[in-house]
């Protein structure tokens, strides 16, 4: 059975590469994206700007995000396949990773949050 894994674009572009090179990476991955689309094997996401904030315990929000550069998330996108496996293979062929981009694939839960479930918000035993 198909499900939706998120994509997540870390990284920063390699300083040694010619903008020329890059931009034409960008250019395969939008044609690729929109193939992928049309085969119904992705989904559209989006880039994220620059700018952020970070809401936390008791309201406070302050600005961010507070990625150090290789850990910034430049935007996302949706895979629709049968196994986490299948998924992350299909995210490797990004042009993009060959210019320093790295891409995070996580599956979407469909069940609704529990504090008595194991999930990522769960703090850990000691």
């Amino acid at each position: 059975m198909k499900r939706d894994y998120l994509v997540i674009s870390r990284g920063q572009w390699d300083a040694s590469a010619s903008k020329d090179h890059i931009e034409a990476a960008i250019s395969q991955f939008y044609d690729w994206l929109h193939t992928c689309i049309a085969n119904g094997q992705m989904k559209m996401g989006s880039r994220l700007t620059t700018e952020g904030a970070v809401a936390s315990k008791g309201g406070v929000v302050t600005d961010g995000p507070f990625g150090e550069g290789k850990e910034v998330v430049g935007g996302y996108w949706f895979i629709v396949a049968e196994s986490l496996r299948e998924a992350a293979e299909l995210a490797a062929k990004n042009p993009c990773a060959q210019f320093g981009l790295t891409f995070e694939v996580r599956p979407l839960e469909a069940e609704r949050c529990s504090a008595f479930d194991l999930t990522n918000e769960t703090p850990p035993s000691n």
